[in-house]
């Protein structure tokens, strides 16, 4: 399974925005992580509509959605999902899980189900069949710059046993919160393949060099 960068896009310079996409297209980043919040679901407020719109027209870059808000079922249609992107809904925030999972897989996209640090696994138990992916919060999700909750890595060896044990050996383990280079080689040996990269990685510093470096670091 490959590995995949996600720098988040929460995390970039906005005024140097376009200095640090080609950046990471010279770099071959593999997704976009953009985190949408309502300020209900968790307590921010972050990246709307026409913010993704744009930066689907600038780069050629896959964009993975995380949607932290409720009822996802109202706003996502309103945000530009393509073929090729994935996008991850939580658990508790939506009635009808098993309709947006297949709603997105409609779209072209790769449905993954995000789970916050204390959602149990068994939540996917009803939606394997519609999975690509499970996103793994390591951090209470909202705010960037937190410690790693401490059960973080264990949680993603156990998914990646419960899948495994299941028949879903391709769907893939997204994390996100606190990937330093350390604990992103903790959650690799643990299962996840897809990194959800923020201030704990690359955004301070040399951007290329810090890619680079990860890659290098975690990857081999």
């Amino acid at each position: 399974m490959q590995n995949k960068l996600a720098p988040s896009m929460m995390c970039c310079d906005f005024v140097n925005m376009g200095a640090q996409l080609r950046i990471f297209e010279k770099t071959n980043i593999e997704l976009l992580h953009l985190d949408i919040m309502d300020g209900h679901f968790v307590p921010n407020f972050a990246l709307g509509t026409d913010f993704c719109k744009q930066l689907g027209q600038a780069t050629r870059i896959p964009l993975d959605f995380h949607f932290m808000v409720d009822n996802p079922e109202q706003v996502i249609d309103s945000f530009p999902i393509r073929e090729g992107d994935w996008v991850s809904i939580h658990a508790e925030s939506t009635y009808h899980l098993q309709r947006l999972l297949a709603g997105i897989r409609a779209k072209g996209a790769r449905a993954m189900v995000a789970l916050n640090p204390a959602t149990p696994i068994c939540m996917l138990e009803d939606v394997l069949d519609d999975l690509d992916g499970v996103l793994i919060m390591s951090v209470n999700p909202g705010f960037a710059g937190q410690k790693l909750v401490p059960h973080a890595v264990e949680k993603v060896s156990k998914l990646r046993a419960y899948l495994d044990a299941h028949g879903k050996t391709d769907v893939e383990i997204e994390v996100d919160g606190n990937i330093s280079p350390e604990n992103a080689i903790r959650m690799k040996n643990a299962g996840a393949n897809i990194f959800v990269l923020g201030t704990s990685s690359i955004f301070i510093g040399d951007m290329e060099q810090n890619i680079g470096n990860f890659r290098a670091r975690v990857f081999g």
